[in-house]
């Protein structure tokens, strides 16, 4: 089948339905009438943008980024760090977090939404995190608040 239409499903799939893992979409894919492997699954969710925000009984499901509501910012961020964050370095003006496999896009897609005027931006690979900080100075400072954050 054409990507373009698999893909218009998977958001589909995601808007109405609580996914959690790469497995249920293929498996929804699977009773939609579509071939995929978890493979194809993995690059459709990276392409679509798709991120993990919190589901009920402290889960994580996928979103489509523009339809995500963040009720409370600060609430959403302390709950994606205790679950997810692994540990937390620096070096420079740059942190490092490492999290839960599959996790490091949805805790990047808060932090970027926090407002913390010192984080630059973030980039996410499935459970790591680069954030960039400036000034310099102002990294020993969101440091300790990353790490009160995540329960440490």
């Amino acid at each position: 089948m054409i990507k373009s239409v698999r893909q218009k499903r998977i958001i589909d799939i995601i808007r109405n339905m609580s996914i959690e893992t790469q497995e249920q979409l293929a498996n929804e894919l699977g009773l939609a009438g579509f071939t995929i492997t978890q493979a194809t699954v993995s690059r459709d969710v990276k392409e679509l943008g798709l991120i993990k925000v919190p589901g009920e009984n402290n889960s994580s499901i996928y979103a489509v980024p523009d339809r995500t509501i963040i009720p409370d910012k600060e609430k959403r961020l302390k709950r994606l760090f205790v679950d997810s964050v692994q540990k937390i370095d620096h070096s420079e003006n740059m942190v490092v977090l490492k999290t839960l496999p599959g996790e490091a896009q949805g805790v990047a897609s808060a932090i970027d939404n926090s407002d913390w005027p010192e984080i630059i931006g973030t980039v996410a690979g499935d459970d790591t995190i680069i954030m960039v900080v400036k000034p310099i100075s102002a990294v020993p400072d969101v440091v300790k608040r990353l790490k009160v954050l995540s329960g440490g």
